[in-house]
């Protein structure tokens, strides 16, 4: 199973970057795992915040594959405990999913096209975080998931 996480815009504080980084290398060792970067809209200051989703979303739609399970990273998705998500994890590698593709939208959330298209919703908190802040928070609970299913120790430490 190959894991990418699909964030719009770059992340602009340089403490966050370094945490992402952190986990990014960790994940390698676990699974297949790519963070990818959709760039920002051009000149939205010109654009609604429909139009900004709109095209944020045509851009995710592009690059999405017709057997990709897509799991948007929303705060109106399903809320997991760690264990709970770590099993989950573990049952999509044993359904041999190939790609699993979870998005962090940009700062106005996802179109209703996108939406249309997801497999699956999770909510890391019923707080509101920065779009930037849950691309830190996603990548350490995808390696504490991966941690748990090996029976390794970081979950506890």
């Amino acid at each position: 199973m190959k894991i990418e996480f699909w964030c719009v815009g770059k992340t602009t504080f340089g403490y966050l970057e370094e945490g992402i980084m952190l986990y990014d290398k960790r994940l390698r060792h676990y699974a297949t795992f790519e963070r990818i970067v959709i760039p920002d809209i051009k000149n939205p200051k010109n654009l609604s915040v429909e139009q900004i989703k709109e095209q944020e979303g045509s851009v995710i739609l592009q690059r999405l594959q017709n057997d990709d399970f897509l799991v948007l990273l929303d705060e109106r998705g399903k809320q997991f405990s760690s264990e709970d998500f770590a099993d989950l994890l573990g049952k999509w590698q044993v359904q041999s999913l190939r790609r699993v593709v979870f998005v962090v939208g940009g700062a106005y959330g996802f179109s209703e096209a996108v939406y249309n298209r997801q497999n699956m919703q999770i909510s890391l908190s019923r707080m509101t975080f920065s779009h930037q802040m849950v691309r830190l928070f996603f990548v350490e609970q995808l390696y504490r998931g991966f941690t748990i299913l090996r029976g390794e120790p970081y979950h506890h430490s």
